[in-house]
């Protein structure tokens, strides 16, 4: 069971993710992208496997997204890709790759669509959000 999660452990979306992952039983390989960035083939690859565009995955909030001029709809997407690449806060987080698929997930329960084993309990987000029941159900807004 592989899984990896690009992780920012600053990011409560990020650390709610892991979670997940580790109350599936699973101890994920995990990459804090901040530090150890992906190299712009695993970049492009993961955000084509999570069905997204270049600049669904980028990040505005907390970011230098405006001093840069990102919102330039004329940019293309190796553009896009090169200042993900040269400031990786621009990467939208948590990605997470398993054999059953990838996904940005925002919110951190999209991890469960992905993940190789169910959850062994119940799990509450850290703002107190309960997203899976005693059972290892998720529970469904």
């Amino acid at each position: 069971m592989s899984v990896t999660i690009y992780h920012n452990p600053d990011c409560g979306t990020s650390r709610n993710t892991l979670a997940m992952i580790r109350n599936a039983g699973i101890e994920p390989t995990i990459i804090e992208y901040l530090h150890t960035p992906p190299d712009r083939q695993t970049l492009q690859t993961m955000i084509a496997s999570a069905g997204l565009t270049v600049r669904e995955a980028i990040r505005e909030k907390g970011t230098p997204y405006a001093e840069l001029g990102l919102s330039d709809a004329s940019l293309t997407n190796a553009q896009l890709l090169d200042a993900m690449l040269a400031h990786p806060i621009l990467i939208n987080r948590p990605f997470v790759v398993t054999e059953r698929g990838t996904r940005l997930c925002r919110p951190s329960e999209a991890v469960l669509d992905i993940l190789p084993s169910p959850q062994q309990g119940a799990f509450t987000k850290e703002d107190g959000e309960a997203v899976v029941d005693a059972q290892g159900r998720r529970i469904e807004r």
